[in-house]
């Protein structure tokens, strides 16, 4: 069943909820996340369904900091029908900051047959950093540097 690009971020933002969606799952085996503004430790691209599973099994403990009350979603078409540009912001508590969070992402997610190929995934690196409590590490990676 191939599900439009509304659909396909529909259960990305399922994902982000924790309502049993494997982000992985919803790329083509080729497919491609890429992080533009990744923050120092975390990598700026993912080729193929198996290293996102990997990586994301693997960084899967941060997702423990959080208490997600809520994830909201705004989706906007472009002029490419494969294409939409996707803001998701959840919110709720974290242990990591040791208190309550809002944190926006945008996405531009490009989906063929189903599936999506490619997702630039523009995050905040300091947003990031200070929601799971690792500012000094930012900090110091970015000293280092």
């Amino acid at each position: 069943m191939d599900r439009s690009p509304r659909e396909v971020v529909e259960q990305v933002r399922r994902m982000v909820a924790g309502d049993g969606v494997v982000f992985a799952d919803l790329f083509s085996a080729d497919g491609v996340l890429r992080y533009p503004f990744a923050p120092p430790g975390m990598p700026r691209e993912i080729k193929g369904r198996d290293a996102m599973r990997e990586y994301h099994g693997a960084a899967s403990s941060r997702r423990s900091l959080l208490e997600i009350e809520g994830v909201d979603m705004v989706v906007r078409d472009t002029d490419d029908p494969e294409v939409v540009v996707v803001e998701i912001e959840h919110h709720g508590y974290s242990h990591g900051s040791g208190g309550p969070y809002r944190f926006r992402a945008l996405g531009i997610v490009r989906v063929r047959d189903g599936e999506i190929v490619e997702y630039d995934d523009y995050m905040d690196p300091i947003a990031l950093a200070a929601l799971l409590g690792r500012t000094e590490d930012l900090v110091a990676a970015l000293s280092a540097a």
